[in-house]
């Protein structure tokens, strides 16, 4: 995985045409200072969490290391080494996609860098810890989460980069310098972290804010213009489209408490896009969708509808009283049928 503010996976569906050419996030990734908080004196024997910062260091210095070399050669079973969940989902459709970026696209997914200004927050006894950094060449910050997998090696399973005019809140380290997990099913406000992909998804769906419990942020007033698109869009004299939520390929959901009350969550969210002829065109039995560069990688035949499947992850900020902001959110293509 490689982000650059030129060529990346989707923060929203923005339509083209039929032939609908999406964009692709770059990941990879190195390591710089990194950033602690300091722990809190007790007298009680100290708690601690999955790792240790120097191994959280380490297994993010393993994790570029090897993603680079997998990055250049377009290695998914390289690169299954050290990266898992939504993430690896994302990286693997990036893989076989890449053919259809531009070169200069190309040259820069190949090319290695580094995770700087890291901080680092580790859970009391959880299996995950999470890091936020920026990638070198961006401005971008993002929250990036490690698990350890069912073949017990800790693997990056999130990465969710935000707008650098919205930084991501501050993470309470206060239990001796660890940070502390949150129930995701329980409510934060209008909704619980487990509730947020569905209202985020029914944006997609209904275009309406009214009902979504959701606060206004630049990436739900995206997904509302997508929605808004669907009648607009260049092919739309002969063909609808509709978005429907699906299940997330890897379902589970991490939170982390901020400091001064509220939430944290990094949430898994996936649609499927449907693009299909109106019922005069396909009744004509001469009219076809032809599929776009990237839907061809999946299937290149002509159809009377096209159906795309986006897995996605997210990061929502939750506060006691109010309603979640959608910090950031990131799609990739996986399939098209």
């Amino acid at each position: 995985m490689r982000h650059t503010p030129g060529s990346r996976r989707l923060r929203h569906l923005t339509l083209l045409a039929v032939s609908v050419a999406m964009a692709a996030t770059l990941t990879a990734c190195g390591s710089d200072p990194d950033k602690a908080d300091a722990p809190t004196t007790s007298a009680s024997p100290a708690p601690t969490g999955a790792v240790t910062r120097a191994e959280a260091a380490r297994i993010l210095d393993r994790y570029e290391e090897i993603n680079a070399k997998a990055n250049k050669i377009q290695n998914p079973a390289l690169l299954g080494t050290v990266e898992g969940g939504q993430l690896y989902e994302q990286s693997k459709a990036d893989y076989r996609l890449f053919p259809t970026w531009s070169k200069k696209d190309q040259a820069y997914y190949e090319k290695p860098f580094t995770y700087r200004d890291r901080s680092y927050y580790i859970p009391q006894g959880q299996t995950w810890f999470a890091v936020q950094a920026t990638a070198s060449g961006s401005k971008s910050p993002a929250l990036l989460v490690f698990d350890k997998t069912s073949d017990r090696r800790f693997k990056m399973v999130a990465a969710v980069y935000t707008d650098p005019k919205s930084p991501i809140p501050a993470v309470d380290t206060s239990n001796h310098g660890l940070a502390t997990a949150a129930d995701p099913t329980k409510r934060m406000g209008t909704l619980a972290p487990e509730q947020v992909s569905a209202a985020f998804e029914d944006l997609y769906e209904t275009g309406d804010m009214s009902i979504s419990r959701l606060a206004s942020t630049t990436v739900t007033s995206t997904a509302v213009n997508t929605y808004r698109e669907r009648t607009t869009y260049k092919n739309a004299k002969y063909a609808t489209l509709h978005w429907e939520a699906t299940q997330p390929t890897h379902p589970k959901i991490y939170v982390l408490r901020l400091r001064g009350g509220g939430v944290l969550a990094v949430f898994p969210t996936a649609h499927n896009r449907m693009e299909q002829l109106k019922d005069g065109y396909i009744y004509s039995g001469n009219v076809k969708i032809d599929p776009g560069s990237q839907q061809a990688i999946f299937d290149k035949t002509p159809r009377v509808a096209i159906l795309d499947e986006f897995q996605g992850q997210a990061l929502a900020q939750f506060t006691p009283s109010g309603e979640p902001k959608v910090l950031g959110v990131e799609y990739q293509m996986v399939d098209s049928r």
